[in-house]
């Protein structure tokens, strides 16, 4: 009888294809081991209980910010106790950014990291040239776009409140510094006018969207030009992916802070303590996350490698317009979110208050103050 397993992942080429790419080789390496996936919406991926996925499936593609959750709760494998301690070097060694430490909470490693993204800056080559049009390089000039009306970014909730946690970082205050307040009056009201004045500019559509489809818009229509910040899809800078080819670079600079520094996303490939093939399990995770298949079968495959390796590699490169190699000094500063066992009580509903404010205005007193009054909640709940 075949060891079976049986995986979740999210919606998308990027998430869906690339395991099932791998999962194909390794079955054919493996004769006496099947598996086979389901996936799930992008906003069930990032808000969807994995204590209850990891009752039903033996591998989890999952969202970082569930490794505080997954250490109080043990629903997943501690793959530090699990893998040879030379894999798991390579794979600290060779992370993008944080993406390998972001699944590392005191010291309990839920997931290894096959994927990696954060908020990139994107625009469509074709309609620069053709208005001889430079990039913005500063958020001044970014706002001169968006006057124009050339501008939208992915501002559903979850995004805008990634951007609000970009902005203030980039700013110099970290959210969640103290245990009372998400960030400073100061601080939080800035940020809000700041992603307020800009959406001002841009289609109301966007309020609506998600990443994919800032960039499905961007690569059908003739009026966006330019992205500013949204979750990185390489997939889009791959020839024939779409109508019209998308590139992808690094973010502009405010003020005298620097480029920005977008919050981490990325996924993680977990494996649930319920599995019963233990030994094929691991070695899958393995094989996936490893930098050899991580540069081909994975990246041929629709995936957005998590090993540094791949992003470093010459024909990941050559087919991706050079998606990995302009975008990695982004990576490589990103953000880390909170991962404490409560934390997505706070995600779950701060961020409709952003994106009510930035849509709607409003006092940002009260604005923050709501967001505070989740974040209290939320370490209550750990």
């Amino acid at each position: 009888m075949k060891k079976q397993l049986r995986g979740i992942t999210w919606n998308h080429s990027r998430g869906y294809v690339s395991v099932v790419a791998t999962s194909q080789r390794f079955m054919e390496l493996h004769p006496d081991v099947e598996i086979t996936w389901d996936k799930r919406s992008l906003q069930h991926f990032a808000d969807y209980p994995i204590q209850v996925l990891a009752e039903k499936y033996d591998l989890l593609i999952i969202d970082h910010p569930w490794a505080g959750f997954a250490a109080d709760k043990q629903i997943l494998v501690p793959l530090e106790q699990k893998l040879p301690r030379e894999f798991m070097e390579n794979q600290s060694a060779n992370s993008v950014g944080l993406s390998h430490q972001s699944y590392n909470f005191s010291g309990f490693q839920s997931a290894l990291a096959v994927d990696a993204a954060t908020p990139i800056a994107t625009y469509r080559p074709d309609l620069f040239v053709q208005e001889g049009l430079n990039l913005p390089e500063t958020w001044d000039e970014l706002l001169i776009l968006a006057k124009q009306k050339r501008v939208a970014f992915a501002g559903i909730p979850i995004d805008t409140l990634m951007q609000f946690y970009m902005l203030c970082v980039t700013q110099g205050e970290e959210p969640f510094s103290s245990t009372d307040k998400c960030i400073s009056l100061e601080m939080g009201t800035r940020v809000l006018e700041q992603l307020r004045e800009l959406t001002s500019y841009c289609t109301k559509e966007m309020l609506d969207w998600n990443p994919i489809q800032v960039y499905e818009a961007m690569a059908e229509r003739e009026d966006i030009y330019y992205c500013p910040f949204a979750y990185g899809y390489s997939n889009y800078s791959r020839r024939g992916y779409a109508k019209n080819l998308l590139y992808s670079t690094d973010m502009v600079a405010i003020g005298e802070h620097g480029k920005l520094k977008s919050t981490l996303g990325g996924t993680g490939l977990a494996i649930s303590v319920h599995c019963e093939a233990m030994d094929a399990a691991l070695e899958y995770a393995m094989f996936t996350a490893g930098p050899t298949i991580q540069k081909t079968l994975y990246f041929e495959g629709g995936g957005q490698p998590g090993h540094r390796v791949a992003w470093l590699d010459e024909e990941v490169n050559r087919q991706t317009s050079d998606y990995y190699r302009n975008t990695l000094p982004a990576l490589d500063r990103a953000y880390m979110r909170p991962r404490y066992s409560g934390y997505f009580h706070f995600q779950d509903h701060a961020g409709d208050i952003v994106r009510d404010y930035i849509r709607y205005g409003g006092n940002p007193a009260e604005a923050l103050e709501k967001m505070d009054v989740l974040y209290r909640e939320s370490l209550k709940e750990e």
